[in-house]
């Protein structure tokens, strides 16, 4: 009776184990063609607040050698200074392309966004995505340029405002034009802002601010211009290091 009882417990221990056991969990569907380059489709080349979500979802797609959509191609991201991703991981649609959510990090300046996913052979494709993120003074300037300067400056018309830019004899520059502002220096850019066009031997059609908006609110204007030029802004000022 003893032998037919532990034969009747081993038996039962082991079928308890057996079941126990996580099932062979199935190999994850390789994508459908091995992918060759990774691109940005939307979501790129934006303005935030430090600190903020950007006002655009990044989306990105896998494309194989032929240049065609690959579907379940694995992506993922990176990102310094405190970047965060709404999902940072997970793999392409049927249209070859994912979706994430980004929130910028807590520094201002320009931020490189790395999207990944895995080539033919196990190879790391990458792609680097530029965004751009203001601290309180840029962003004090975004605002102010959108409400003085924007339908001058920006040749795009948009349902809150209607561009002057086309209308005007000497077309005013974007403030994204690095190769034309970033030849100005700090005293010269704050100067035509100020007092206008001709303080710098331009067009009287820039009207000066000096009466419009304070120091304060000048110099806020002039720094979301640096951060914004494309290429980025260089300083050209002497600074000398202190012991």
């Amino acid at each position: 009776m003893r032998k037919v009882l532990a034969g009747f417990v081993a038996t039962f221990f082991a079928f308890t184990l057996a079941c126990s056991r996580p099932g062979t969990q199935p190999a994850a569907k390789p994508p459908s063609a091995p992918p060759a380059a990774i691109v940005a489709v939307s979501g790129d080349k934006q303005v935030a607040t430090i600190g903020t979500p950007l006002d655009q979802p990044l989306v990105v797609q896998v494309n194989d050698g032929h240049g065609a959509p690959a579907a379940g191609a694995s992506v993922w991201f990176r990102a310094v200074n405190g970047t965060a991703f709404e999902p940072d991981f997970g793999v392409t649609g049927s249209d070859g392309q994912f979706t994430t959510a980004v929130t910028i990090g807590t520094l201002a300046g320009r931020y490189q966004i790395a999207a990944f996913t895995t080539g033919a052979g196990g190879k790391t494709v990458e792609i680097r995505i530029a965004e751009l993120a203001l601290g309180f003074q840029e962003n004090q300037g975004r605002q102010l340029s959108d409400f003085y300067c924007g339908r001058c400056h920006d040749s795009e018309s948009t349902p809150e405002r209607v561009s002057n830019h086309d209308n005007l004899v000497a077309q005013p520059h974007g403030f994204d034009d690095g190769a034309f502002l970033n030849k100005m220096s700090d005293p010269d850019l704050l100067a035509i802002i100020s007092h206008g066009g001709p303080a710098l031997g331009k067009s009287a059609e820039m009207p000066p601010y000096e009466h419009t908006l304070n120091k304060s609110d000048i110099a806020a204007l002039a720094a979301y211009i640096r951060a914004v030029a494309d290429p980025p802004y260089q300083s050209r000022e002497v600074v000398y290091a202190q012991r």
